[in-house]
């Protein structure tokens, strides 16, 4: 028999797509100690949310995204690096591997001439045509190149505290605009949905 899935309301995709992220940016802030404390406690409730939105997204939907299931991956043994060796290093260049992976992932799609994209998002687009996918590829994969090249500065250049809020109260801004402005070019390239906003929103560095 197959399987029935619930579609999630846009809220609830945004809980979990950034729900964890925002775990992380609330506990570094008032977690008591110094700052590599605050680092391990906070990379710890990030693992511990990234979990709890895979079961929530199960719970709700009867499924979780290949894009959470690889963004999870990523998070917890690089969560646990920064735990076991006290080294913030470790989940700050988290983003950079998993963007990089997505832009990878797409490219070769593009290269080989796969929907990779489309398999990745499943029937989040419906009635998106073979061009529509091919643009949708190209700007996202952009995107995501953008980004790993962005947090490669943003680590070096600011300080923890500065790093965590430019990941929650930067990126996440980003992400949503990135998302809006593809939106004129689905609908062109025939996306039908009744809400066009409520178009899926890329992975979570």
């Amino acid at each position: 028999m197959a399987e029935t899935r619930t579609p999630l309301s846009p809220g609830m995709r945004m809980l979990i797509d950034f729900g964890p992220l925002a775990v992380f940016f609330l506990v570094n802030s008032y977690a008591p100690g110094l700052q590599i404390q605050r680092v391990i406690t906070a990379t710890a409730a990030f693992m511990v949310a990234m979990v709890a939105a895979m079961l929530l997204s199960w719970w709700k939907a009867r499924h979780i995204s290949p894009m959470l299931w690889i963004t999870a991956a990523l998070v917890l043994p690089f969560g646990a690096l920064t735990i076991y060796f006290h080294d913030q290093t470790f989940i700050q260049i988290k983003p950079t591997i998993v963007y990089t992976m997505f832009a990878v992932i797409l490219g070769y799609g593009l290269i080989t001439g796969k929907p990779l994209l489309q398999m990745l998002l499943e029937s989040a687009y419906p009635g998106l045509s073979a061009k529509g996918w091919r643009l949708l590829t190209i700007n996202w994969a952009g995107f995501f190149v953008a980004m790993a090249v962005l947090n490669e500065v943003m680590r070096h250049m600011l300080t923890w505290d500065q790093w965590v809020t430019f990941k929650t109260w930067a990126v996440i801004p980003m992400t949503l605009v990135f998302a809006m402005i593809n939106i004129p070019m689905l609908m062109r390239h025939g996306l039908q949905l009744d809400q066009p906003e409520d178009a899926p929103l890329p992975p979570e560095g």
